[in-house]
């Protein structure tokens, strides 16, 4: 078993919805970013997760 060092942070993983209703758009916007490859994924069996550090990111550079 592969303990994580005591610095090593998990980063929090977001589902497609989470990051829509954050940021006040549909679900279907959050897809296109993501099949655009604007925003990295995180494929956990069938699940995507965007982490939120990039989804905060993304959204920063894009503001405008």
């Amino acid at each position: 078993m592969i303990k994580p060092s005591p610095s090593a942070r998990l980063p929090r993983l977001l589902s497609v919805r989470d990051v829509a209703d954050r940021f006040g758009v549909s679900s279907k916007t959050v897809s296109r970013w993501i099949q655009r490859g604007h925003l990295h994924v995180h494929r956990l069996g069938r699940q995507i997760r965007i982490a939120e550090e990039d989804a905060v990111t993304f959204i920063a550079a894009h503001r405008q």
